[in-house]
């Protein structure tokens, strides 16, 4: 008998960008695709009450009230096995969407998504808590895991290298852009106003305020081109996050309170006209997973300045501008080019496009139903 396929839900059920976009695409795409295979979707900390319909009649909600700090001290600090078939029922595969595996029973095969290595190549930028955390759990799930998935062949070659784990049990599954992701100005007078944003030409970022989005250095880059007659403000889209005390020290310090734009986590139904107006998508990280900014711009047809490391590159292509993340003189420079060269600019724009025509959810949906089968054998 062949049982359902679960995923954890739990991400895109509490997240609104990163992983919980990924989630909620991913799953979205296989419910447009997959009319026939019954899946589960397992919600952490949510009552049934609170769910919407299901994405189609062969998708059903497993949620639980239990939370999920509770479940990570129930599995993975004091592991206690209690297999996450408790709360899903029978099942032929449960998909890990976001770094750690349940216990399960012996006979369930199990997928792992292990998006970024980031707290291991880049430990200055995350949080101490959580470091110590997935150092304990992400390398214990992943050799637990029948089969995982990394968001691109950096992480891949992360997970290898740092792990030692087998390159044939790591499979490279990319993630899309949504097409509402396009050019679109119309409400750009109207979104500027929401976000107190002023009406300077302005360059545009998205992502959690912490380290690992190096937005100390895209600050004095910013003081570089006002200094050198750019009239330029930076917005900075993306909810509260950790260790962001030297980015409202540096804001102080330079005196930029005019010109940068924290304006918190921005609803999904603004962004693209965040995107579309910005002069330039300044996205200049210190390590990416994946990194959907690069991508969600070009779609936009607003050029790209990004960093030549991690997964960037891969998703960039020919089409943006690459910088060492650690030169500040470098970012300022690659920015200036983009706002000052018409002939660069429009360059840009037309392979931004094109970039971003590669990338689909649906690609990815068919991608990851292949990896299911060849898991189930």
């Amino acid at each position: 008998m062949t049982y359902p396929i679960a995923l954890d839900y739990t991400a895109a059920y509490e997240q609104g960008g990163g992983i919980g976009r990924y989630v909620r695409e991913l799953v979205a795409a296989l419910a447009r695709l997959d009319s026939s295979t019954q899946y589960r979707l397992f919600v952490a900390g949510a009552n049934r009450d609170q769910l919407p319909s299901p994405p189609n009649a062969n998708f059903q909600w497993k949620p639980s009230r239990i939370t999920p700090a509770w479940f990570a001290r129930i599995w993975h600090r004091a592991q206690v096995p209690l297999p996450v078939e408790t709360f899903v029922g029978n099942i032929s595969l449960y998909h890990a969407t976001d770094f750690v595996l349940p216990p399960t029973r012996r006979s369930t095969c199990t997928i792992l998504t292990v998006h970024d290595l980031s707290f291991v190549r880049v430990p200055e930028a995350a949080s101490p808590n959580l470091k110590k955390y997935l150092d304990m759990v992400v390398p214990r799930s992943a050799r637990r895991a029948d089969h995982i998935l990394a968001d691109s062949q950096a992480t891949k070659d992360d997970l290898i290298s740092l792990y030692a784990l087998p390159e044939s049990k790591i499979t490279v599954l990319l993630s899309g852009v949504d097409a509402r992701f396009s050019h679109t100005t119309s409400a750009l007078l109207t979104t500027r106003k929401t976000y107190r944003i002023g009406e300077r030409p302005y360059l545009f970022t998205v992502g959690t305020v912490q380290p690992r989005k190096n937005y100390v250095r895209l600050v004095e880059a910013l003081q570089m081109l006002r200094q050198q007659g750019c009239d330029v403000d930076l917005v900075i889209a993306g909810g509260k996050g950790w260790l962001d005390g030297p980015l409202y020290q540096k804001i102080d310090k330079l005196k930029l309170q005019e010109h940068v734009h924290l304006i918190g986590f921005a609803a999904d139904t603004d962004l693209p006209t965040l995107y579309s107006g910005a002069a330039c998508v300044a996205f200049p990280s210190l390590y990416e997973g994946f990194g959907f900014p690069v991508l969600e711009g070009m779609a936009c047809g607003t050029p790209v300045v990004t960093s030549t490391v991690s997964s960037l590159p891969e998703v960039a292509g020919d089409a943006a501008l690459m910088v060492n993340p650690t030169d500040t003189e470098a970012i300022a420079d690659a920015i200036r080019r983009v706002l000052d060269d018409s002939t660069l600019r429009a360059a840009l724009i037309q392979k931004g496009y094109a970039q971003a025509k590669k990338f689909t959810w649906e690609n990815s949906a068919r991608h990851l139903m292949q990896v299911y089968q060849r898991v189930l054998g």
